[in-house]
């Protein structure tokens, strides 16, 4: 089995869902995890608070700078992030599909090397 990291894409700056399609998004990713956890490949998934949320350190002339809100900034952030095993890219595909139906976000579908 090979690791996946799924990752939420979500846009910056823009409106939430209202309650009640937020209400269904949300019954949906939970089908979704269950979904993984019933076929053994579900390993960790997650949200992230907003990008602005963020303190970002950098090295610098041997120290490192600390500084509030994100490395980057532009349309679109990490929301999320699922890590699942898959015997090849193709089930992970398959998985990152049913990922993007389940949050109506975007999803990046990554290789992942885990040291054990």
């Amino acid at each position: 089995m090979t690791y996946y990291l799924l990752s939420v894409v979500q846009p910056t700056g823009g409106q939430p869902a209202a309650p009640e399609a937020l209400a269904g998004i949300v019954a949906d990713v939970e089908a979704f995890n269950q979904e993984l956890r019933d076929a053994g490949a579900w390993v960790f998934a997650g949200g992230l608070a907003g990008p602005e949320s963020a303190t970002t350190l950098r090295p610098e002339d041997g120290d490192v700078l600390r500084t509030d809100g994100p490395y980057a900034q532009g349309e679109e952030c990490l929301g999320g992030l699922c890590l699942i095993q898959a015997p090849d890219l193709d089930a992970a595909l398959e998985w990152g599909r049913k990922a993007a139906l389940a949050t109506t976000l975007p999803i990046e579908v990554r290789s992942f090397t885990a040291d054990r």
